[in-house]
């Protein structure tokens, strides 16, 4: 597809956008810097300092997952029905709680608790936080809005990242109480937002005149073959990224690369530091752009990424097992600009408004079980000294990846696939079920 010749430029991004979505946006680099500190350790933490075996540690980081699956339904109705915004707040509590409760944690029963309230909590903010931001923020900005805010949060997480890599120490457990508890703050800036300036938000949407109250459900809703083929697409994305960059990747390069928590740091660094650097630039590439191919070259890459994670064992224990984890991550990282920006959109400029709340859900819902059979697999593999067959695992999805794609580019009307009309003609309407 040729690209439009002028693209919105980046630079009036913040001058377009409202005053809400400016508030929303500015708690993203708080909140992500203490994400940071933890995300790179939670396996380390749970496994090398607490002493718990890292199959349990798989388990215990699918039961947080389980969780995430078991509320999102209900909260994407509960979202159509009070508005996001009360709900992403109570995420934000749960958050904050349960990294409380995870930095004292000692046993297995202890970790369970507090994995269980970081699974509603992260079960919860991404449907409503989405939702809350489709509300917000017009069609035309969402998909630079993702893009930017996705920008904002790697770079607190790298800041994060690299503060963490060199003041944790396996040797010394008040250093991951510390971090946690740190965590647990960085939740308290956009829940004073959420609270305070943005009560009086656009949140609720009221449901059209033409559908018959409460007749709307999720099966309904799955009849629809546009959010069907794009639900797949979702699906075998998160499968292959963020469970395997959160917990398969740190476990695959501690016992197969030998590498140190230091080193890991200092990838989750390099990931960052490739999303900020480049996301910008990729955001406005992909402007107008068929997002199913953007999807395929984001497969790609992935598959490059993981290629590079399997060759850590080639050269286990060394600078050059480093630096290759660092390649992986760096361009893992790649990728993922061009999934953020892109899916989130999707999801939301197919989603009728006054029921965001359940399209965002079900997108979340792909998510959630990627988190609790990735886990799963990775710990099973890695654990059983099977380590490249796990690579071949990512690699192999990441293949299946692109052919999602292609069945998603014939069945997603063009608007929802980032095509714009051309100048002067209406933008389809979207369509809204009613029963």
């Amino acid at each position: 597809m040729t690209a439009p010749s002028a693209r919105p430029s980046l630079a009036s991004f913040w001058h377009d956008l409202p005053r809400d979505g400016k508030l929303l946006v500015s708690t993203v680099v708080f909140q992500s810097i203490g994400t940071g500190l933890v995300l790179p350790f939670g396996v380390v933490y749970l496994n090398e300092v607490r002493g718990i075996a890292l199959e349990t540690v798989g388990l215990l980081l699918a039961l947080q997952a389980a969780v995430g699956i078991a509320v999102v339904a209900p909260v994407g109705a509960l979202i159509d029905r009070v508005g996001p915004r009360r709900v992403y707040a109570s995420s934000l509590v749960a958050l904050t709680v349960a990294d409380v409760l995870l930095a004292r944690a000692t046993t297995v029963g202890q970790a369970a608790f507090a994995l269980i309230l970081l699974g509603y909590g992260f079960g919860v903010v991404w449907p409503a936080s989405s939702a809350l931001i489709g509300n917000l923020i017009p069609s035309g900005l969402r998909q630079r809005y993702f893009g930017v805010n996705f920008t904002l949060l790697n770079l607190g997480i790298g800041i994060g990242g690299i503060v963490g890599g060199r003041f944790v120490d396996v040797d010394r457990p008040e250093t991951f109480v510390a971090i946690y508890l740190l965590d647990a703050l960085s939740y308290l800036p956009g829940l004073v937002i959420l609270l305070g300036p943005l009560r009086g938000a656009r949140d609720r949407v009221e449901r059209p005149v033409d559908t018959v109250a409460g007749s709307v459900s999720y099966r309904a809703l799955l009849r629809d073959p546009h959010l069907r083929v794009l639900l797949a697409l979702v699906a075998v994305a998160a499968l292959v990224s963020y469970p395997q960059l959160n917990a398969g990747l740190p476990a695959y390069a501690r016992a197969e690369g030998q590498i140190s928590t230091q080193g890991l740091g200092y990838a989750f660094a390099a990931n960052t530091l490739v999303i900020v650097v480049l996301q910008l630039f990729v955001l406005q590439r992909i402007e107008g752009r068929r997002r199913t191919r953007v999807a395929m070259v984001m497969a790609g890459t992935w598959a490059v990424a993981w290629s590079l994670l399997g060759a850590t064992s080639l050269v286990p224990g060394t600078i050059v097992a480093t630096v290759l984890l660092a390649a992986c991550t760096g361009i893992f990282g790649l990728g993922e600009t061009m999934l953020q920006p892109t899916t989130a959109a999707m999801v939301n400029d197919l989603a009728p408004d006054h029921l965001r709340g359940r399209y965002n859900a079900l997108s979340s819902l792909m998510f959630s079980v990627a988190f609790v059979v990735g886990p799963v697999v990775a710990s099973f593999l890695i654990g059983r000294d099977l380590g490249w067959g796990y690579i071949g695992f990512l690699v192999g999805g990441c293949a299946l990846l692109v052919f999602m794609a292609l069945a998603a580019e014939r069945r997603l009307p063009a608007h929802v696939n980032g095509v714009r009309p051309p100048a002067g003609e209406p933008t389809p309407t979207e369509t809204r079920i009613s029963g």
